[in-house]
């Protein structure tokens, strides 16, 4: 009988284990889910106070009820929408914070607007705020969703009873935003997008204006008028904040990581300066992981500058590295095994603390601590086995892997497998394109079945294009040279010597 069976010690601990780790983060859950209903809860409580400030003052409390249910409504949809699209800000209990502190600090302004100047042309430029910002910090979906919610609490703020016009302007100025911020890359680009969501907000407000039976030309372009302006002036004002806001929701954006990959970096110039073989080696990988990314759709930018910091801990010892030895021969000769393996996993330690002193951001530092994974140090691996005793035990491969942790995102991935590549190639003594491709695939299978991709939810159809990519990059980085012409004048005095050596061998026959 099955309940007669005795199980393992082992086989207990194993279970034991796991239920325990199941249980802890179950209760992390928890814990997450807890801390952000009362977030909501928190923010629900703002909301019906600012929608409210006029109606406390018009002593009619029993206007209450009606707000508290529309802004629960709202609010609990805004929860669904986060919960199905953007389930790691669950997790991420600062990020809440600040998603609560923008949307109550918008709708106020909203509010005291609408009270103060008796116009909704800044409940307009609050939404078109909210926009920009969510499509900075996440991403054009999420943004236009938590936009739309926005919308509708700012309708409120405007008035007791707002008509449809005003929510159509307000989303018309923010879908423009959400669609066409994608990246910053440029200084103009927030600047181009305000104006074009300008135009946008003009001319909507003038065609809904013009739907009314009695037109008046003068007083509806004036109306368009103060919406675009307000659409415009809030461009200008998020260009001017934009530093504050990466800081605040951790985030960088194209422009930042384009003042990274600037060779004058403190960072690169020292690398540049102490490690010049890894320097190189980090360029060569920076231009295969931005294509390869970008044949998948993915981030390419922050590929190549990820790429460019990921051996930055080589700087501490950078003669003991191949590329760095410049002919002088390996420092690894005077070393056993286990020291040499120390030192080379050793790099990517000192890379992160070398991160953290710089101040470099969080999104680069990935690439530093995730671009070997858990992979095993095969050169000194073998050279350990090779110089085993026969009564010492063989070492274990866990002692020369890299502590990790794996890639969790499919650009750090691509930075681990380029790395990888291009080292396996760099070793090829006739790199010719059929041979670059087998390395790339035998590679890349290699670090697949070690379960190197297991974190990043990277697919087969993605791998192979990310294979693609790197073999034509690395292709034509490695292309052939037609063999240069000698000189007429030489060609004639290594024919001459070549007939003198001739005669004088015959003559040493005779």
């Amino acid at each position: 009988m099955w309940f007669l069976k005795k199980t393992s010690l082992r086989r207990s601990q194993v279970r034991k284990t796991i239920t325990t780790e199941r249980a802890k983060e179950i209760k992390q859950q928890r814990q997450d889910i807890a801390i952000s209903l009362l977030l909501e809860l928190l923010f629900v409580v703002l909301c019906i106070f600012i929608l409210s400030i006029k109606v406390n003052q018009q002593s009619h409390f029993h206007a209450l009820m009606p707000i508290t249910v529309i802004v629960l409504l709202i609010s609990a949809g805004a929860a669904f929408y986060i919960y199905n699209y953007q389930g790691r800000i669950i997790k991420n209990h600062t990020r809440v914070f600040a998603l609560v502190g923008l949307f109550t600090l918008l709708l106020a302004a909203a509010k005291f607007s609408a009270l103060l100047i008796n116009h909704t042309s800044w409940v307009t430029g609050t939404t078109v705020t909210a926009a920009i910002i969510l499509a900075i910090t996440y991403n054009q979906r999420f943004a236009m969703g938590m936009s739309i919610f926005y919308c509708l609490l700012a309708c409120f703020a405007a008035g007791p009873v707002t008509d449809i016009k005003l929510f159509l302007i307000m989303a018309a100025g923010a879908a423009t935003c959400c669609f066409f911020l994608r990246e910053i890359r440029t200084r103009m680009k927030l600047l181009e997008v305000a104006t074009l969501a300008a135009v946008i907000v003009f001319v909507t407000s003038l065609a809904l204006d013009f739907l009314d039976p009695k037109p008046r030309p003068v007083e509806f372009l004036r109306n368009a008028g103060y919406h675009a302006t307000a659409t415009l002036l809030v461009g200008l004002v998020i260009q001017s904040l934009l530093p504050l806001m990466e800081k605040v929701f951790r985030i960088t954006t194209s422009m930042t990581l384009l003042d990274y990959s600037d060779a004058n970096q403190p960072l690169l110039k020292r690398l540049a300066m102490e490690a010049p073989g890894t320097f190189s080696h980090s360029l060569l990988i920076g231009s295969v992981a931005e294509a390869a990314a970008e044949a998948i759709g993915r981030n390419g930018l922050l590929c190549r500058v990820g790429a460019y910091y990921h051996d930055i801990g080589k700087i501490n010892k950078p003669g003991y590295f191949v590329e760095n030895e410049m002919g002088v021969g390996s420092w690894h000769k005077e070393l056993s095994p286990a020291m040499s393996q120390l030192i080379i996993v050793g790099h990517v330690k000192d890379g992160i603390e070398m991160a953290r002193e710089y101040g470099l951001p969080v999104v680069l530092r990935q690439f530093i601590e995730t671009h070997h994974g858990t992979t095993l140090v095969e050169y000194f691996y073998n050279q350990a086995r090779k110089k085993q005793d026969e009564k010492s035990a063989s070492p274990s491969e866990s002692e020369f892997r890299y502590p990790g942790p794996k890639p969790r995102t499919k650009e750090a991935a691509i930075v681990m497998l380029a790395d990888t590549i291009e080292s396996a190639v760099r070793s090829l003594t006739e790199a010719t394109p059929m041979r670059i491709e087998t390395v790339v695939h035998n590679m890349a299978m290699k670090r697949l079945q070690d379960g190197q991709f297991d974190e990043c939810e990277l697919s087969l159809r993605e791998l192979s294009r990310i294979e693609e990519s790197i073999s034509k990059t690395l292709a034509a980085h490695y292309h052939g040279r037609a063999a240069y012409p000698k000189p007429p004048d030489v060609r004639d005095e290594s024919v001459s010597q070549k007939t003198h050596s001739a005669k004088e061998s015959q003559n040493g026959n005779t």
